[in-house]
């Protein structure tokens, strides 16, 4: 197997997951805040939240940096 194939399979992991992570995070507005009301509690992240958004964060990063790759192993 080529490094180009297999960056090319990073990154298609990465994505599926970097974007299935983004959906699990259960940040977001309330419908108050579509109407101006912005009622916004500010928490620290604990548990599982705190690790889904570091796998996030790991995700993204991986990503960029073997799209990164791609871009500089000639084809």
């Amino acid at each position: 197997m080529q490094i180009g194939s297999l960056l090319e399979i990073v990154t298609l992991v990465s994505a599926i997951l970097t974007i299935l992570l983004i959906l699990l995070q259960q940040r977001g507005a309330s419908l108050g805040a579509g109407f101006g009301s912005s009622g916004e509690l500010y928490t620290t992240r604990r548990g599982l939240e705190k690790s889904l958004f570091v796998a996030t964060i790991v995700f993204a990063v991986v990503f960029v940096l073997s799209i990164l790759g791609l871009l500089l192993i000639p084809s």
